[in-house]
């Protein structure tokens, strides 16, 4: 073919292209690459142009003429097809292309087809020319990822609404096996087992289970104490007949109104024959109608006990999740956690000073990791430390053995609220961690001197450090130190970014994921080590470079991207991907925990709907960019 003719086909390609977004956006130049890369194929009426059985997507489609009927699987969850026909200038297998795999479903000409199809090569090459196309296929990403999230706000919302509603039968409602006594059983029979199994209330039943009294911890005074009543006696002697009951059947609205009628706070639940199957009170009510959170903030702030504080973390769990049913984001909702955590910890803090005298010395606690960064899900250990003020080098031993008692003693009642004591003692009660100011700057100092494995791993814990209680200026003189000693090293920073390129995102070239080989948990991905570390581990980079005061890895991200000119769009891409994934170990956390699992990040992709596999997909791919940042900036 002559050149004049090549030079008119492409011009004829160039003036179709330009009457269709995003074509019309693009530069001259890039258009013209395009147009230059396209080969136009023909496909008769009723032909498959492209579907799963032929493998990875090799090409853009872009169609020319005629109709192409879209049939696809993915969306709406559960493998539910969808059907659409697509016209002239729309393009197909972008989402294919994007992540190199076979598509969805299926494309078929619906009459006389032609196609513009550009090559992968070519298609890759035209992202990094084109600013409007590679925004034209991230957002095609973008909207998979909103679809993706509705998905999942759809699941905890019906997951929340099984489990909230005042509509619930008693026989969801009440949890545990029914404790309960014979008529015959003494006084103090009964209140020995109460005070062991830690019972409010006792249910007396006949010969046939069926519920004849109830007693409680009220009673106690009233009829026993006050009239002086022999221990000996039969519990039927002073229990309260007739106790209410209600069949399993009737709902929790009927338990509520039962309970205000007569004054009462337990109720029974019984069988078909009569036969107590359990006990709601008053507070199994209350469960079901939620607390809010300025309940929850108000009842932390009053608790005078760990055991209050031990229901109120119940709560904030619970309020997290009604707040993931109502389609709140995964920063928001990890923020929200650590904040609430926060206001325990700085309670049990409190309570513990009442015991512990440490007035008049300047210190604070601090937090490290994800409770540094703000960024706690429903599974956290305890990651924390002391800064003190000494000025009598003489007394500094003794007042570290004081920290130390004082620690010991929060560190325990932190646990018992449900922040397991960090394996890796990384704690205040580990006298490493209870340090003056200075020790601390020394510390940061020489991690930062001397950057060895060993400096690098601490620098990624403790460097995502904020304080939490007593004296916050003290960990700010500490960030201004940590940012001299950084930024006036360069080495420390390149030691750091290749640390951070050390994990690669889960991808495969053939595969779709790289999952573990783990004999014990094979074929998962560890979304703490392999996801969110992507993440953080760039940001924390990126922060100390540019002196970001923030510990946040979206803040970090956002703050430390501008000044270092990333992209706006690169930068809500990269946040997405890292709120992605954040969401997918909230959710995968707390339906391990309903099984009565410790809860971990081990998910599963093949138990992913194709919707999220695509979108974690393009999480880790947001990832792999940033990491492609650091690799430019530290040339590594």
């Amino acid at each position: 073919m002559s050149t004049s003719a090549v030079d008119t086909l492409i011009s004829a390609c160039i003036r179709f292209l330009q009457a269709y977004p995003p074509f019309e956006q693009m530069q001259a130049e890039a258009l013209r690459f395009l147009a230059e890369r396209v080969r136009l194929q023909h496909y008769p009426k009723g032909a498959r142009i492209l579907s799963t059985e032929m493998g990875v997507a090799p090409a853009l489609y872009i169609i020319h003429r005629g109709r192409v009927r879209a049939k696809s699987t993915v969306g709406l969850g559960s493998g539910e097809t969808t059907l659409s026909t697509l016209g002239p200038g729309q393009a197909f297998a972008i989402g294919a292309l994007m992540a190199q795999r076979p598509t969805f479903g299926s494309y078929e000409a619906v009459d006389e087809v032609f196609c513009y199809e550009l090559p992968a090569d070519d298609f890759f090459a035209l992202t990094q020319k084109s600013s409007a196309f590679n925004l034209f296929c991230t957002q095609h990403i973008a909207g998979l990822l909103k679809q993706s999230q509705q998905q999942l706000q759809l699941q905890f919302a019906q997951r929340a609404a099984e489990q909230k509603t005042m509509n619930s039968p008693l026989a969801a409602v009440v949890k545990r096996e029914a404790v309960a006594v014979p008529t015959t059983a003494s006084i103090r029979e009964v209140v020995e087992l109460m005070a062991e199994r830690h019972l409010g209330s006792m249910v007396v039943v006949d010969e046939q289970e069926v519920p004849v009294g109830i007693f409680t911890l009220s009673d106690v005074l009233k009829r026993i104490v006050l009239p002086g009543a022999s221990l000996t006696q039969p519990i039927a002697s002073v229990m309260s007949p007739a106790p209410a009951t209600l069949p399993l059947a009737a709902n929790a609205h009927d338990a509520a109104l039962l309970m205000a009628m007569r004054g009462i706070r337990h109720v029974l639940a019984v069988d078909e024959g009569g036969r107590l199957r359990g006990v709601v009170s008053e507070r199994d009510l209350f469960k079901l109608q939620g607390a809010g959170l300025r309940q929850i903030r108000h009842a932390i702030d009053a608790a005078n006990s760990v055991e209050v504080l031990q229901h109120a973390r119940r709560d904030v769990r619970q309020l997290s999740l009604t707040m993931l049913a109502e389609g709140v984001g995964a920063a928001e909702i990890t923020q929200f956690i650590s904040t609430l955590n926060d206001t325990v910890t700085r309670r049990i803090i409190e309570l513990n000073l009442e015991r512990h005298d440490l007035y008049g010395i300047d210190w604070a606690w601090l937090s490290f990791g994800s409770e540094g960064r703000d960024e706690q899900t429903f599974t956290t250990d305890q990651d924390n430390g002391i800064v003190f003020i000494c000025t009598d080098i003489m007394d500094r031993e003794l007042t570290q053995l004081r920290f130390l008692d004082f620690a010991r003693d929060v560190n325990a009642d932190l646990d018992r609220c449900g922040f397991p004591l960090c394996k890796g003692n990384i704690m205040a009660s580990n006298p490493d961690l209870c340090l003056t100011l200075e020790e601390w700057e020394e510390r940061f100092a020489r991690w930062v001197r001397m950057p060895e494995p060993q400096a690098l791993l601490n620098a990624t814990i403790f460097f995502d450090f904020r304080p939490l209680f007593g004296r916050f200026n003290l960990a700010h003189r500490l960030r201004l130190e940590l940012f001299r000693q950084t930024r006036g090293n360069p080495l420390f920073l390149r030691m750091l970014a290749e640390n951070a390129l050390s994990v690669a995102p889960p991808l495969g070239r053939i595969r779709d994921f790289v999952t573990s080989t783990d004999p014990e948990h094979p074929g998962t991905i560890d979304l703490k080590t392999y996801g969110v570390r992507l993440f953080t581990d760039a940001a924390r980079v990126f922060a100390l470079a540019n002196a970001v005061e923030a510990t946040n890895t979206v803040q970090r991200l956002r703050r430390a991207g501008a000044v270092m000119n990333i992209g706006t769009d690169d930068l809500a891409a990269s946040i997405e991907g890292f709120n992605f994934i954040q969401l997918l170990r909230l959710r995968h956390q707390h339906f391990e925990q309903e099984h009565g699992r410790p809860g971990d990040n081990l998910i599963r992709p093949d138990d992913l709907n194709e919707i999220e596999r695509r979108v974690l997909k393009e999480a880790f791919r947001q990832a792999r960019k940033l990491q492609a940042r650091l690799k430019l900036d530290y040339q590594l």
